[in-house]
């Protein structure tokens, strides 16, 4: 995709989102971002090809194995957004808090082009929150130019949580309704 798309829907004098970013030429990281937008949701990025390709998942990432979360894909960012955390101004693309919600560095598949293109993605994460094996499976379905696709925690030697991680680790639904006052089109989940 990169970043025209990115950049096309963002006035860069108003809001405070990076408008590059490099790779750290290390082990590619991912962040997992809480954004109180419209509609409060998680956005969930790789990095792989010079951006972060992202997906907005409205329920965030599951960490009972075999669940699967609808990950809606959305256009590229720039590596320097896995660092970002403020308020996107009302008016603006994305208006809203974002937060980070979880960081680190994730294993790609060999064939990682290979894999995106046919839809069927299996990595690992090491992150403080989310760890070990997982699957990005593309559905047959699309949103507009955007696919669908599903992200499923697999089989791996990582200890199950005894905790929901999202209910735990995501401040109350009261501060999430405080940070977007002032948004006219905020709708609970």
């Amino acid at each position: 995709m990169g970043l025209q798309e990115y950049r096309k829907k963002r006035n860069f004098k108003k809001t405070p989102e990076p408008l590059t970013g490099r790779s750290s030429k290390k082990a590619p990281i991912f962040v997992v971002q809480e954004h109180w937008a419209s509609h409060h949701h998680f956005d969930f990025r790789l990095e792989a090809f010079g951006t972060l390709k992202s997906w907005a998942v409205p329920k965030g990432p599951s960490t009972e194995v075999g669940d699967k979360r609808l990950a809606v894909e959305v256009e590229d960012h720039p590596i320097d957004y896995a660092k970002f955390k403020g308020k996107i101004p009302e008016g603006e693309y994305g208006a809203g808090t974002v937060e980070i919600w979880d960081k680190g560095v994730w294993t790609p598949p060999a064939k990682m082009r290979d894999a995106f293109e046919n839809g069927h993605l299996e990595f690992e994460l090491k992150g403080k929150k989310l760890k070990g094996k997982w699957l990005l499976q593309r559905t047959g379905s699309a949103n507009g130019k955007k696919s669908n696709w599903l992200l499923i925690k697999r089989h791996d030697r990582e200890k199950k949580s005894k905790v929901d991680l999202i209910f735990h680790h995501t401040k109350s639904k009261k501060k999430a309704r405080k940070k977007t006052l002032g948004l006219k089109n905020y709708r609970r989940n």
